[in-house]
């Protein structure tokens, strides 16, 4: 609490900039990446605030954005209409979102602070002016697929394109993602019509300024819906709240080889603090180990980007509110959770090497003469990505077992080999090899469940230890 107090100190400090000094955002040319409209290439590293709209009042709103900004976010996830009832229970400021619960007739009163649309306002200028894209949700899924109190589902396609455009009107200037879905499939042709409905409308709306995708439920990605559709900038999934590779983190590789090509992402990962698989009386509760798993399996399968997430951050819990899946600590004190401090590492990591010339590759690894040690398998799987040019190469170890890799995947006389600690950041040299044949390496502490990424480089190119940053 008393980080969260000096945060609040500083919430209205920051620098106030207009949303417009964000730069739009558009897919790489490569279509595997988001960049900006200059071409500076844009890692989303994301962050789940379902209920931030809806939960939060200003000051605590500042006092989250400040902290993820601090920790390395670029992108805040969360929602307009909220997963619990927020179309019939108030925020914080006793303000509903729509009139007569129609979404053709959003609730706007004259002057600042009158309604809910100003909250949401003052939450996503804040945002902006903390450096960080808000991955808007216009509504939960619930509230397009699911029967609401036993009638037919809020949105239509009427009035889901109506809602659209306003939203998009009235955003279309700020820094922010459109994410469509929310944690439903779609089931009939009815609710994909409903999904489209509200594409058009924000591209009416905002001219088509934003990139847009769409967040599914657990284990499905965007793509087997809506890939070859035009409004869908790139693919997201949410591969879940389980700790195995395979069934689900193995499905961004899946996503990434469709074509035609699109960039992908995980929105939904297991989150930090959450029961695994729903189950925890007989999986327990996720560590920050598991989180940092998804994130570097993710990446090295192709991801542009990740996102996190903490049980208690996500719904806001805490004591005195009623708790979704129980929560293990408020969300204050989540906000400092171990995993949330190690993303910034795997973002650092990514950004010290070439970026948008980066692909999938774990032909890097020498299969061992028993397959589930190297690569593996469950929570002990390695992957690998690399630089489509060689000039560098990457292995995710979840454990400390040794493994072998192919040194002809780095361009070069001499490879420049270092380990990379996801826990602290920190790099430190092995030395430098001739680029001959394969080679074995083997992680610090050996036989213990502590994740190491190899990092192999090509010696002339004289790259920064991994993690940090080359200045210009």
């Amino acid at each position: 609490m008393r980080i969260l107090m000096s945060v609040l100190a500083l919430g209205f400090a920051v620098k106030s900039i207009e949303a417009a000094d964000l730069p739009h955002l558009r897919v790489s040319d490569n279509n595997r990446y988001l960049v900006t409209t200059a071409g500076k290439q844009f890692f989303y590293l994301g962050d789940t605030a379902w209920e931030l709209f809806h939960r939060l009042d200003k000051h605590d709103a500042a006092a989250y954005l400040k902290r993820r900004h601090q920790q390395g976010f670029s992108v805040i996830q969360a929602v307009a209409i909220a997963e619990f009832d927020g179309h019939t229970v108030p925020n914080v400021y006793d303000h509903l979102p729509f009139t007569d619960l129609d979404p053709a007739k959003p609730l706007v009163k004259d002057g600042p602070g009158n309604d809910y649309w100003d909250h949401v306002d003052d939450i996503v200028d804040t945002a902006n002016a903390n450096g960080l894209y808000i991955g808007f949700l216009p509504t939960w899924g619930r509230y397009w697929h699911d029967q609401i109190q036993g009638k037919k589902p809020l949105f239509n396609q009427q009035n889901a394109e109506t809602f659209g455009e306003w939203l998009g009107q009235r955003y279309r200037d700020k820094g922010l993602i459109w994410i469509l879905g929310g944690d439903r499939g779609v089931d009939t042709p009815e609710q994909k019509e409903i999904v489209r409905a509200m594409a058009r409308g924000l591209h009416k709306g905002d001219g088509g300024r934003h990139l847009m995708t769409f967040h599914p439920p657990g284990g499905a990605g965007s793509a087997q819906w809506f890939h070859d559709d035009n409004w869908l900038s790139f693919n997201m999934r949410q591969n879940g709240h389980d700790a195995e590779y395979t069934g689900r983190y193995d499905q961004t590789r899946a996503d990434y080889d469709r074509q035609p090509s699109k960039p992908v992402l995980d929105g939904e990962p297991l989150y930090e603090g959450h029961p695994i698989s729903f189950n925890a009386k007989k999986f327990g509760h996720s560590i920050a180990a598991d989180v940092r798993r998804a994130l570097y399996w993710d990446l090295f399968n192709g991801a542009c980007g990740h996102t996190y997430g903490h049980h208690s951050v996500w719904q806001m819990w805490k004591p005195g509110r009623d708790p979704i899946n129980d929560p293990l600590i408020p969300w204050t004190e989540a906000l400092n959770a171990p995993g949330a401090n190690q993303m910034i590492h795997g973002r650092r990591l990514i950004e010290s090497r070439p970026f948008l010339t980066r692909i999938p590759d774990d032909s890097v690894l020498v299969t061992d003469r028993v397959a589930t040690s190297v690569p593996g398998a469950g929570r002990c799987r390695f992957v690998a990505t690399r630089d489509s040019a060689g000039s560098y190469a990457m292995v995710y170890a979840p454990i400390g077992r040794a493994f072998k890799v192919r040194m002809d995947k780095i361009n070069g006389e001499k490879v420049k080999a270092w380990w990379f600690n996801p826990r602290t950041g920190n790099a430190a040299a092995i030395g430098e090899f001739v680029n001959t044949g394969e080679r074995e390496f083997a992680p610090n502490d050996p036989g213990e469940h502590l994740d190491w990424v190899l990092v192999l480089d090509d010696a002339a190119r004289n790259f920064p230890p991994p993690g940090q940053i080359a200045q210009p």
